[in-house]
């Protein structure tokens, strides 16, 4: 088993930026890849990006060049520095990682990120 928490989020006005943290515990040797998704309302769930133990990234169109996935091994944590933040980026973002053996998804319980003025 392998939990996550996640904290951060809040409201921002368009421009602005947070910073969302990811902690994991349980049986962290299970999982490599940790990532977020958002989920807009009335919208399916969406990766946003991911990065491998070894610091590989991937990261969806929207958000190049204005969020930026890092991870500490050591911490077993994973952030999501988000600049430029615009109205579309209101979502509940969800921090996930998936057992490296069977394929199980992991979530976090989500944080709510709000861009308005």
């Amino acid at each position: 088993q392998v939990q996550l928490v996640e904290s951060g989020g809040g409201l921002v006005q368009p421009g602005g930026s947070l910073r969302l943290s990811c902690a994991a515990s349980g049986s962290i040797f299970r999982i490599n890849a940790m990532g977020w998704y958002r989920q807009a309302p009335g919208k399916q769930r969406e990766l946003v990006a991911d990065i491998t133990r070894t610091h590989i990234t991937n990261y969806a169109d929207s958000v190049k060049g204005r969020f930026t996935i890092s991870r500490d091994n050591a911490k077993n944590t994973v952030y999501l520095q988000m600049n430029s933040l615009k109205p579309e980026d209101t979502a509940v973002y969800y921090c996930n990682t998936r057992d490296r053996g069977n394929g199980y998804d992991y979530w976090g319980q989500g944080t709510q990120v709000t861009v308005s003025s």
